[in-house]
C-alpha cells in the first residue's frame, strides 16, 4: 500500500505539472507525526528508518516527477527543526535526489515560541520563509554580519534567491 501512494503522489505532480505555470509543493517534509506541540516535539529515528520509512516517498516523488516546491514540517528530527536541517534540505532533497524547486517552511515556523531560525534555514537550504516576517528579515541580516550569534554566509542567501528567481522566471507564460 505505502508504495502505491508514493507512485500516486508521483502521478498527481506530473499531471499537475503538465499545465504551464502551474506547479505542487509536496509536504510536510519529513516526520510530521502528530498535530499537537508540533513546533516542540523532536521525532527520534535512526538514519536507515529515517531513509528507508520517512524520506522513501518524498524521494520517489522528487526523482519521478520534480515537484516545484517542498514545505518543510514544524517538528524537529534528531533534535534539528526540519527547517533548519541542511542534510534534509540539502544534502538529501538537492544533492542526493536532484530536486530542482524551491523549499520552504510552513507558515510561522520561525515564530518566538520554539520555532526554527530564519537565518538557519537560509544556511540549510531552505529557500522562502513563510510569511518572511520583520523578525526573520532582521535575524538574516544580523546573522550575515555574524551578530547575535548566528553566523549566514552569503553565498547562501544568493543560492536561495537564485533558486526562486529561476522557479519564478521558468514558470512564468509569456503566451
Amino acid at each position: 500500500m505505502e508504495i502505491l501512494v508514493r507512485i500516486i503522489a508521483a502521478a498527481l505532480t506530473r499531471g499537475v505539472q503538465r499545465q504551464h505555470g502551474v506547479g505542487t509543493t509536496i509536504k510536510h517534509y519529513a516526520c510530521n507525526n502528530q498535530e499537537e506541540n508540533r513546533r516542540g516535539v523532536s521525532s527520534i529515528v535512526s538514519e536507515r528508518a529515517l531513509r528507508e520509512i520517512y524520506l522513501k516517498g518524498f524521494e520517489i516523488a522528487i526523482k519521478e516527477s520534480q515537484p516545484k516546491a517542498i514545505m518543510t514540517s514544524y517538528n524537529k528530527v534528531n533534535g534539528v527543526h526540519t527547517a533548519n536541517s541542511y542534510d534534509l534540505c540539502t544534502t538529501a532533497a538537492r544533492k542526493e535526489w536532484g530536486f530542482a524547486g524551491i523549499i520552504m517552511t510552513d507558515w510561522t515556523t520561525t515564530n518566538a515560541d520554539g520555532g526554527s531560525s530564519a537565518a538557519k534555514c537560509i544556511a540549510a537550504g531552505n529557500d522562502l520563509v513563510m510569511p518572511g516576517t520583520d523578525t526573520d528579515r532582521r535575524e538574516i541580516l544580523d546573522a550575515l554580519s555574524a551578530e547575535n550569534d548566528q553566523y549566514l554566509e552569503e553565498k547562501d542567501l544568493t543560492a536561495c534567491a537564485q533558486r526562486i528567481l529561476e522557479m519564478i522566471f521558468t514558470s512564468n507564460s509569456y503566451e
